[in-house]
């Protein structure tokens, strides 16, 4: 038995996006920007797949800059806007997309000041407030955590951001197709989401940009994507993005299934003596468990899982190969020895209750065994 467990980090590629995509890689391969039938066909699958995601949102197809993904999104939106303001304000569990970004503008003479979060990953609003000056440029709040699932009051930062004139981005990877979001209710100016978290192929993500900000691109070239993304455009991972929309606006409405099997890992794990909860219990995305066993390191957990046909995660897979301590979990208060015994199961629309069952069964077997080792060691 093999159970996917990661999807936080990437999602298997649904069969009908896959169907969707075919032609456009053998039959329909134009360039979208040649004048010709073959390129007018492929322009015209482009500009359906930015109508579905523009409905996801509530924004206008125009307002949709297609990239390659979550992270060339989240360092377009901060690195290309143009003002005279040099002040940001993130929060100190961004994803490293954004909080590298950020040190990279403090070397160009920005000023970053860097949210508190408590011990749930809930943002300090006030801290925000009071942070907030008249040089300040952009708010860039992520909506959903990655590694802890935390979810953040979007409504209000974007309430915050109007009153004072301020611009707000929100790296909304992990919860686009997942929660609905509405772009001008929430106060959204940019926004940044990725394919491959909704079973669509990697390689290809998008940026809202509301129509009055301006933006310069960070790729010169042909002029692509209004002047701000030059590159032809990958069109079978666009009609891809495009077929997942329809397939994820219609699965949102199975999402207290899959939260129903979250909340009886979260129960099940948490009767393991040792066992901590990491993130909000009650804000927190329908398909995420972040947890931390006492006396064993999460790595082990993680291959000794693997052997048994598990795939899971310590925390972000953009950080898997660093040996350090999330920053995430230390942002909430976790000691190193704490973070390094982390676990994150993020569930997907096809595991069921058989998978989970086994699952719980394997963690509490492999956690037992690591600690009976960790104890031999000690000894």
């Amino acid at each position: 038995m093999k159970i996917y467990l990661d999807n936080s980090a990437t999602t298997q590629v649904d069969k009908e996006v896959v169907k969707a995509m075919m032609p456009y890689f053998s039959e329909k391969f134009g360039n979208p920007n040649s004048l010709h039938e073959f390129g007018r066909d492929a322009r015209e699958a482009v500009e359906n797949a930015r109508k579905k995601i523009a409905e996801m949102i509530n924004c206008e197809p125009e307002e949709i800059i297609f990239t390659s993904g979550g992270t060339e999104s989240n360092n377009l939106a901060i690195k290309g806007l143009i003002g005279e303001k040099k002040h940001i304000i993130t929060s100190k569990i961004e994803h490293p997309s954004v909080l590298e970004t950020c040190r990279e503008l403090e070397k160009q003479g920005y000023k970053v000041d860097y949210i508190s979060v408590d011990k749930e990953g809930i943002i300090n609003i006030q801290e925000l407030k009071r942070k907030i000056s008249n040089n300040t440029l952009l708010v860039s709040i992520m909506h959903v955590n990655n590694e802890i699932g935390t979810i953040q009051p979007l409504e209000e930062i974007g309430k915050i951001c109007r009153e004072f004139g301020v611009l707000f981005h929100t790296d909304a990877v992990q919860s686009f197709g997942k929660i609905k979001i509405d772009v001008k209710n929430i106060n959204i100016d940019l926004l940044s989401a990725s394919g491959h978290k909704i079973n669509a192929p990697k390689g290809v993500g998008f940026l809202y940009v509301k129509k009055e900000i301006k933006i310069k691109p960070l790729v010169n070239g042909g002029g692509h994507e209004k002047n701000l993304r030059s590159g032809t455009e990958n069109v079978p991972g666009i009609v891809g993005f495009g077929k997942a929309c329809e397939i994820a606006d219609k699965k949102m409405k199975e999402k207290e299934k899959i939260k129903k099997l979250r909340d009886k890992l979260i129960q099940e794990l948490e009767k393991i003596p040792g066992t901590r909860l990491n993130g909000s219990r009650n804000l927190r995305i329908f398909n995420n468990v972040n947890v931390s066993f006492s006396g064993i390191e999460g790595e082990a957990l993680v291959l000794m899982l693997d052997k048994e046909g598990i795939a899971t995660s310590t925390g972000s897979a953009c950080s898997s190969h660093s040996l350090e301590p999330s920053h995430v979990l230390k942002a909430i208060g976790l000691s190193d020895l704490e973070a390094h015994g982390s676990l994150r199961l993020s569930l997907g629309w096809e595991n069921n209750e058989k998978e989970i069952n086994f699952v719980i069964d394997k963690i509490r077997e492999c956690v037992d065994k690591l600690r009976k080792i960790s104890k031999n060691i000690e000894v």
